[in-house]
């Protein structure tokens, strides 16, 4: 059953095969989300010539008879095709996976249901009284709509009041209270009717009644904010708000409760569990365009109407037909990230850069005058020395380190995650000493002592080459926490990254190996 489901896939890449090809290798992944393929033809010639097809139908056909059959959901599978018309197809689950993305190789998730922390979750709490004040909030929420009123010539069609039993059983349903102002709000209108001519009052987004405050609250698995996998995850960064230390540095929050959105995937939210210099109840933006961090809005529901009321009053406001758009200046935040070169002249306010095929070698004394410089990846580009790094709190580092060492990281409280490119062999004995290390790719790096990876006890990720992992693991120096690993060889094939994932400790005596032939 599992070799006729593949044939109509081998067909498809047959027939789409070139002049001359002879082999073909296809690497997808197909569950109920859906299906991907990358790989190619072999050979390639001097182009990239034609691409693999995508036959989602057959992958999606075969997925469902391997997770019938085994039991796996979503299903990661090799296939390659011979222009003889032999074929052979292997398929394991999916803690075995071609990495794509810019990426290459296989990896391999040890632990599946571990996730690295979130920064914010750790950080001081703030304790300052709320600033919202409902009588004043109820005040302005009335002036509001008047002004707003009298600009479209017609009412806001708003919900009717929420009753106190509703708030009560919204606030049980949340396990905490809304704050005093946003609350004094639910009892003039349980937020504004969907659909109708001229809403999104709040700050241009739609107010949601209770019960849409609470189904965001209970879809956002209660504040745990989504895992894209360990590719994109072993290195990621949660940027901090500006002003600085007023929200927890999270990509979402328990605390955090969404009351209005834009709509496009994005909220309006009262944060209710603030950082060290924030306040109870005030406003942030989260959602699909905020993984890198929350944005900080206003210190409660109150001064954000304050604000809307006063963008009408001054005339700062766009009308299309029935929809009022607020004119809102600039945060003042400054540059948070730059791609390029390290500028003359660094603002303080920089959290990332990425410095990309600079010619010669990059000085990083100048990133000194950016205290919160959360990411730094020098992209194709070398730099020699890293002791500018060590009054930084940067987190992510990708480098190309030549005539240089790594002692300058020795003690480095922030650094996360680590992506070394060497031009000469070095020690990695000053990594033993970075506390919150978690992430480390060491496929374009040689190194002096591979053994001291056994002694990087908290390291979560390692990406290394097939050669660089045969001597951890004949050696067995690996290091003994790993969640999460990748085989960083663009010509590995399934059946060696399967069988690399077992000397890892991965149960992979399940994964099926079919052959055929047109």
């Amino acid at each position: 059953m599992v070799e006729q489901a593949v044939r109509p896939i081998v067909e498809a890449i047959v027939a789409k095969a070139p002049q001359g090809w002879t082999e073909a290798v296809m690497h997808a992944r197909a569950g109920r989300g859906g299906s991907s393929v990358t790989g190619g033809y072999a050979p390639r010639g001097t182009s990239w010539g034609p691409s693999l097809p995508n036959p989602h139908r057959e992958l999606m056909a075969l997925a469902e008879v391997l997770r019938e059959d085994r039991g796996w959901e979503p299903v990661s599978m090799e296939i390659r095709c011979r222009a003889s018309g032999e074929f052979r197809l292997t398929a394991f689950h999916d803690a075995v996976a071609c990495v794509t993305g810019g990426m290459s190789g296989f990896q391999a998730v040890l632990d599946p249901d571990y996730r690295l922390p979130q920064p914010g979750l750790s950080q001081e709490a703030g304790t300052a009284p709320p600033s919202g004040d409902p009588g004043l909030a109820v005040a302005r929420f009335h002036a509001y709509l008047d002004r707003r009123a009298e600009i479209l010539g017609r009412r806001d069609e708003l919900n009717p009041p929420a009753t106190a039993a509703e708030l009560a059983e919204a606030e049980r349903r949340l396990g905490r209270p809304l704050p005093a102002d946003l609350r004094a709000l639910y009892l003039i209108a349980d937020g504004e009717s969907a659909g109708h001519d001229g809403g999104c009052l709040i700050a241009d987004n739609l107010w949601l009644p209770l019960r849409g405050l609470v189904a965001e609250h209970v879809d956002w698995s209660a504040g745990e904010r989504p895992w894209y996998g360990w590719d994109l995850e072993w290195k990621a960064v949660v940027f901090d708000t500006a002003p600085a230390d007023t929200v927890r540095r999270c990509g979402a929050h328990p605390g955090w409760l969404r009351f209005a959105t834009s709509e496009d995937g994005n909220y309006l939210a009262v944060d209710t569990a603030p950082a060290r210099d924030g306040r109870p109840g005030q406003i942030i933006r989260t959602g699909r365009d905020y993984d890198e961090g929350p944005a900080y809005v206003a210190d409660s529901v109150t001064a954000l109407l304050g604000r809307s009321l006063e963008l009408l009053e001054q005339g700062r406001y766009e009308r299309d037909g029935d929809y009022l758009t607020l004119l809102e200046p600039g945060d003042g935040s400054g540059t948070r990230q730059i791609i390029g070169a390290v500028p003359d002249e660094v603002p303080p306010a920089l959290q990332a850069i990425h410095v990309n095929d600079a010619t010669g070698t990059v000085d990083l004394a100048p990133l000194t005058a950016a205290p919160r410089l959360r990411r730094l990846h020098l992209n194709r580009s070398t730099t020699t020395d890293l002791t500018p790094l060590r009054t930084l709190p940067v987190e992510s580092l990708r480098v190309t380190l030549a005539d240089g060492d790594l002692s300058p990281l020795t003690d480095h409280p922030h650094l996360t995650s680590l992506e070394l490119t060497t031009t000469a062999p070095l020690a990695l004995a000053p990594l033993r000493s970075v506390p919150q290390l978690r992430g480390l790719d060491l496929s374009a790096a040689e190194t002096t002592d591979p053994a001291t990876l056994a002694d990087l006890t908290d390291l979560r990720y390692l990406a290394l080459t097939a050669d660089q992992w045969a001597t951890v693991l004949d050696e067995a120096k690996a290091p003994p926490a790993l969640a999460a690993a990748r085989l960083a060889d663009k010509d590995a094939g399934f059946e060696e990254a399967l069988a690399w994932a077992a000397r890892l400790g991965l149960d992979t005596g399940e994964a099926l190996a079919v052959d055929g032939s047109l």
